[in-house]
C-alpha cells in the first residue's frame, strides 16, 4: 500500500542491525513515526501498547520478537522466557499465540547456535505469508461482491469498523483487501468508516484509506445504524481477532451492533480473517477471552493541543467508574461469510470444515 505514494510496510525487519522498524500506530493519524525495536522487552511493549495493533501484525511483530530475544542467548531457558513475555502482551488476538507456537515447533528442535538465524528466517515467513494471504482474502471478497457490485459508475458504498487495513497487517490487510483491490481494479468504492471508540481506529484507517487515495467519509460509531437504516451501505466488512471454531467472531468492541444492524435492515455482514485467525480449538465465542483494558482509555480524549502536540483532555473525573471491553463477540448466524485465503464459507462449523478439512476434527 502506498504511504505519500511510496509502497511502504508497517514493518521492516533489520536482521544485519539485530532490529525491526515499525509505524508507531499511537501516533497516527497526526504523525508518521518510525520506531526502531531492538529488544524482547522493546517488542512486548510495543504490542501491549499498541504502538503495534490488529491481529496479523502483532503475530507477525510477535515471531521477530523472538529472533531479537535470541541473539545474546539461544537457550531453552531464553526462548521460553520470550515466549511467554510476548503471549502475556495481548490475550485475545489469536494469531499472536499461532505465531509464537510456530516459533517454539521451529526453534526447539535446533542447537541453540542456530536459532536466532532460524527465528529471523521463520518470521519473515510468517510475514510474507501474511502478505499473500491478504492479497487472496481481497480476490476472493471482490469475487463474492461481484453481484453486489453495480455497473455504470454508480459507486459501491461500503462500511467497516476499527482498522482491518495494511496498518492492520503486513500488507494488503484484511477487511481492507478487497476496498483497495476494487480501488485499484478502477471500481468506484466509498467506504463508510467507523471512528471506533474509545481508540479511534477508525482515525488509522481513514488515514491509509487517504493516501492510497480511496474514497471515504468518517463517522460517529453511533451514526452507523442510520446509514443503514437509510440504504447508504451495500455491505459491512470487518476483520476479526479471533473466530471460533463454530464460526463466532471476536472482533473490536462495536462489531456486534453493526451485524445487528445489518440484520434487521437486510444488508450483508462480512468478516475477513486469514487461517491465523481461525481458533480451531476454541468451541464457540463464549469461550474466547476479551481483553479488559485500562479505564483511562475512556477517561481521556487524546489528540494535538494548540501548539500541535500530543496531549491528553480529561473528560472524566480519574475515579469514575467506567469498563472498557476492547472486543466483543458476534455469532456465527449474523455473518453472511467467513472470507480466508482458501475462499469464502457460511460462518459455522460445517463451514469452516469445508474450507479446513484437515483441520477440524469431529465433533
Amino acid at each position: 500500500m502506498n504511504v505519500n505514494g511510496i509502497p511502504t510496510r508497517p514493518l521492516r525487519p533489520l536482521p544485519a542491525d539485530g532490529a525491526i522498524e515499525i509505524i508507531d500506530q499511537t501516533q497516527l493519524p497526526h504523525r508518521l513515526v518510525w520506531q526502531r525495536i531492538d529488544s524482547l522487552d522493546g517488542c512486548a511493549w510495543a504490542i501491549s501498547s499498541m504502538q503495534v495493533r490488529g491481529a496479523p501484525l502483532i503475530g507477525a511483530t510477535a515471531a521477530y520478537g523472538v529472533a531479537l530475544a535470541l541473539a545474546e542467548d539461544g537457550s531453552d531457558a531464553a526462548l521460553t522466557a520470550a515466549l511467554d513475555c510476548l503471549g502475556a502482551t495481548r490475550p485475545t488476538a489469536v494469531n499472536l499465540h499461532w505465531a509464537l507456537t510456530r516459533m517454539a515447533q521451529t526453534l526447539r528442535p535446533l542447537p541453540q547456535a542456530d536459532r536466532c538465524p532460524a527465528a529471523w528466517a521463520e518470521a519473515a515467513r510468517i510475514a510474507e505469508e501474511d502478505v499473500a494471504q491478504n492479497a487472496a482474502i481481497g480476490q476472493h471478497a471482490l469475487a463474492l461482491w461481484k453481484d453486489l457490485i453495480i455497473a455504470d459508475d454508480q459507486v459501491f458504498n461500503v462500511m467497516t469498523h476499527c482498522n482491518a487495513g495494511w496498518l492492520a497487517t503486513v500488507d494488503h490487510g484484511t477487511a481492507l483487501a478487497p476496498i483497495y483491490a476494487a480501488h485499484d481494479a478502477g471500481i468506484p468504492v466509498h467506504v463508510w468508516v467507523s471512528e471506533t471508540r474509545p481508540r479511534n481506529q477508525g482515525l488509522l484507517t481513514a488515514w491509509e484509506l487517504a493516501q492510497h487515495g480511496v474514497p471515504h467519509t468518517l463517522i460517529a460509531d453511533n451514526a452507523a445504524g442510520f446509514l443503514l437504516r437509510q440504504g447508504k451501505v451495500d455491505a459491512v466488512i470487518v476483520g476479526a481477532d479471533r473466530i471460533a471454531a463454530n464460526g463466532d467472531v471476536a472482533n473490536k468492541i462495536g462489531t456486534y451492533l453493526k451485524a445487528l444492524a445489518c440484520a434487521d435492515n437486510g444488508i450483508p455482514f462480512y468478516v475477513a480473517a486469514p487461517r491465523s485467525t481461525l481458533d480451531f480449538a476454541c468451541p464457540d465465542g463464549a469461550a474466547i477471552p476479551i481483553e479488559e483494558r485500562a479505564g483511562d482509555e475512556l477517561r481521556l480524549v487524546t489528540g494535538l493541543d494548540r501548539t500541535q502536540q500530543p496531549a491528553h483532555l480529561r473528560q472524566l473525573p480519574a475515579d469514575a467508574d467506567v469498563a472498557n471491553p476492547a472486543f466483543d463477540v458476534t455469532p456465527g448466524w449474523l455473518v453472511k461469510a467467513i472470507i480466508t485465503e482458501r475462499g469464502s464459507c457460511p460462518a459455522s462449523r460445517e463451514g469452516l470444515r469445508a474450507l479446513y478439512p484437515d483441520e477440524v476434527g469431529d465433533d
